[in-house]
């Protein structure tokens, strides 16, 4: 009996660290980030150690990506920005040349290569710079305790796995 008792908080509790999938949470910040900034445009970019390349790991766009961002992004050049830089870039908005208007912050974070939230689509006060930068810090707590709950998992599932009958 007691072992059942086991079995089943042990599952329950797996259950709910489980609950949090990576994926939905850094798309549910994109997501937010872009109200936040008032903007329909937002993403991370990870930037490798070495500071050699970056690539999006996320990119969040209104239906039809009316202002090319994702386009924008691969092609401006604004990848090699984020590499180059280990603080805030912000690029003026001139829709003539094709620039959207961006905004990216370093988001802190111990355990990952270095990461950056970015918005686009407008242009960008140093009030934006500030609310971004909040949201960036907390943005970065959440993907650690997400990594946090994922290790969490795995740990318990082993010892599920090794637990005597």
């Amino acid at each position: 009996m007691p072992n059942d008792r086991a079995d089943v908080a042990m599952r329950e509790l797996i259950a709910v660290f489980s609950c949090l999938e990576a994926e939905n949470l850094i798309d549910r910040l994109a997501r937010t980030a872009a109200a936040v900034a008032g903007t329909g445009n937002a993403g991370f970019v990870r930037v490798d150690v070495l500071r050699r390349h970056a690539c999006s790991i996320h990119v969040h766009t209104p239906p039809g990506d009316p202002l090319s961002v994702r386009r924008w992004l691969a092609e401006s050049g604004v990848m090699k920005e984020l590499v180059a830089s280990q603080a805030t870039v912000r690029l003026a908005r001139d829709m003539s040349v094709g620039e959207p208007g961006f905004l990216s912050m370093p988001v802190p974070m111990a355990t990952r290569d270095s990461t950056h939230l970015w918005v686009a689509g407008r242009g960008f006060s140093d009030g934006d710079e500030h609310l971004v930068s909040r949201f960036a810090a907390a943005a970065g707590r959440a993907l650690e305790a997400a990594g946090g709950l994922e290790a969490a998992v795995r740990m318990l599932r082993g010892v599920r796995s090794f637990r005597p009958v």
